[in-house]
């Protein structure tokens, strides 16, 4: 096997270390290209090339982390990770590892840890990486390493998210929740959605903001119930899709440009957290982004757009 052989054999692995890293789709794909061009550059010959690839991508994207913090303490509104619809790394070993850390709501707990801390529960919790090879990606030494995973084991299984199991339970209740809010179905919506439901999105001060932050059955209802008018006006279109592992939908306009994303979680056969990314940097590598702002200018001509926000 030629060097680029195998690393392109390895390229769906490093690219799924670095994406559980850096929570970017952009940032992981150019970490991996980078990898590439150190792996093409070096006369090395290492004992284990999985081990030794995940050892730069991994130290890349730690680099690359520590710099993207300080531009997320300046974001316009609440920072989200950007979507991705498919996972190009399986293994059916670590199946559940690997779903239950793709989520968004897993990522933003990963943002919780520190660049060392994310990274060796990465290596070592998703992926199963030995402690050896963890010391040897992070610069530190074994038991330092193990600290590390003890800590953000701690912090991730403190704040870790409940979901629906059933795959194909989640994918039914994401089917009636988008059937009810093409309808515009308030009462539909509020029998799908749990008492606490919430709704959320990150438009990043560059999209028209989908909500700043709505709770409850009711009021998450209405103001979805009322959205759906608009995007009939504008021609939106809704398509389910799986998001980050959990069902979602994908948003174009009548060109076919992506719009936004949706998120759902769901528990216990009720909707919990709906999250909308409609920031046009976070989409560019789903394809040809839509002005969100035309659209919701010419939703606007024939009334209130986006809606007001329900309230009590």
């Amino acid at each position: 096997m030629t060097r680029t052989e195998e690393f392109e054999e390895l390229r769906p692995l490093l690219f799924a270390i670095a994406y559980r890293i850096l929570g970017s789709v952009t940032e992981a794909e150019d970490a991996v290209q980078e990898t590439w061009l150190r792996w093409a550059a070096s006369t090395t010959r290492p004992r284990s090339a999985r081990a030794y690839l995940a050892a730069v991508v991994t130290r890349i994207s730690i680099d690359v982390l520590r710099s993207a913090r300080v531009k997320r303490e300046e974001y316009v509104g609440p920072w989200f990770p950007e979507p991705l619809l498919d996972d190009p790394y399986e293994d059916p070993e670590r199946s559940a590892e690997l779903a239950d850390s793709l989520s968004m709501a897993a990522l933003l707990l990963l943002e919780r840890l520190s660049p060392l801390e994310r990274a060796v529960f990465v290596l070592r919790e998703v992926f199963g990486f030995g402690f050896g090879d963890i010391a040897t990606a992070v610069g530190r030494s074994d038991a330092a390493c193990r600290q590390l995973a003890v800590r953000a084991r701690h912090h991730m299984d403190a704040g870790r998210p409940r979901f629906e199991v059933d795959r194909r339970a989640r994918e039914e209740l994401a089917g009636r929740f988008f059937d009810a809010f093409r309808e515009g179905d308030v009462d539909g919506l509020r029998e799908l959605l749990a008492g606490d439901a919430r709704l959320v999105g990150d438009g990043g001060g560059k999209a028209p903001q989908l909500v700043g932050g709505v709770s409850g059955a009711d009021n998450v209802a209405r103001l979805l119930a009322a959205f759906a008018p608009g995007f009939d006006r504008v021609g939106v279109t809704l398509r389910q899709h799986e998001v980050n592992g959990l069902p979602g939908a994908v948003l174009r306009d009548r060109d076919g440009r992506v719009v936004g994303i949706w998120s759902l979680e769901t528990l216990d056969g009720r909707i919990v957290t709906i999250r909308s990314v409609m920031n046009p940097d976070k989409l560019t590598h789903m394809g040809p982004v839509a002005d969100a702002w035309a659209l919701a200018a010419e939703a606007g001509e024939a009334g209130e757009w986006p809606p007001r926000e329900p309230r009590g």
